[in-house]
């Protein structure tokens, strides 16, 4: 049996682990409401981008606006953007993302590239020997749309150039504290017959029906908000995969501090025992020896 001296160490280290648990769950709590605010302030300009898109598109005789519109009878590559995160502490939640990942394109019918956004999700991929064509990581706590939009262009690139004939999105959709759903977008070519699939929540596009003048032209306007729309549904993609991050790492320190605490308290238990014993041990030889004096 171990003696109360260990005991001492082993409830000292648990609470001072609880103590770094404790700190980065009320890290996590704080960063969360963070990327959700951020996630909130992008959707106006998303969703007015989104409605000029899908107006564009409707109008007769505009079958192939933009290249970025256009779907490719043969698929024979295929570019999968990952969104994971750059640290761990997290729980499950890079292993549910990576696992969704696995399940859509391992079996794939065509050849995968990948495009890694977080240092654990690249970490794996190449473990896992997968063709990588590129990698972001260590991106800022609160990364802005400048930050992240060489990942779109790198995107919009491998698409135009024809090594790719689809790119898809990725990442985990936040839904609350304790709900983050592994999500699977088509990125490119855009579908614009349809709301289904986007990131942000554009209910709102169904109701035009005017008819616009674009100066200085329809093919001007598509050249500038086609690619610019494409990274920013990865700007807010990027959003929603932090916020589910912080809040999967903000549940998973609380059950680590819950279980830290309960130990603590166990390990005090037993180490008030022993003490207990010894010390009744030990008036049972002053009290033997007493007897045997007397």
């Amino acid at each position: 049996m171990a003696n109360t001296r260990e005991f001492r160490l082993r409830i000292r280290s648990i609470k001072n682990l609880s103590q770094v648990t404790r700190a980065l769950q009320a890290v996590s709590a704080s960063r969360v409401r963070k990327a959700m605010q951020a996630v909130a302030s992008t959707r106006p300009y998303a969703t007015k981008a989104w409605q000029m898109l899908t107006h564009l598109a409707a109008q007769p005789g505009h079958a192939s606006l933009h290249p970025l519109l256009i779907e490719r009878p043969e698929k024979r590559n295929v570019l999968v953007v990952l969104i994971t995160g750059d640290r761990g502490l997290a729980g499950a939640y890079t292993t549910n993302v990576m696992r969704f990942t696995a399940q859509k394109f391992d079996d794939h019918p065509t050849p995968v590239n990948y495009i890694s956004v977080g240092r654990k999700g690249r970490d794996l991929l190449i473990r896992r020997r997968k063709a990588v064509v590129g990698e972001y990581s260590h991106l800022p706590a609160n990364p802005s749309f400048s930050d992240v939009s060489a990942i779109g262009r790198q995107a919009v690139e491998e698409f135009m150039t024809g090594k790719v004939d689809q790119v898809f999105l990725v990442y985990t959709q936040f839904v609350s504290m304790l709900k983050q759903i592994p999500t699977v977008k088509q990125l490119l070519p855009l579908e614009w017959e349809s709301e289904t699939g986007r990131v942000m929540d554009l209910g709102a596009q169904n109701r035009i029906h005017a008819a616009y003048t674009y100066e200085p032209g329809e093919t001007e306007i598509l050249d500038e908000i086609v690619p610019r729309f494409t990274q920013l549904q990865i700007y807010q993609a990027i959003l929603e995969s932090l916020a589910s991050e912080h809040a999967a790492r903000m549940v998973a320190m609380k059950n680590a501090t819950d279980a830290a605490t309960e130990l603590a308290e166990g390990l005090q238990l037993q180490y008030n025992k022993i003490r207990q014993q010894n010390i009744t041990n030990e008036m049972l030889d002053i009290v033997g020896g007493a007897n045997a004096l007397g």
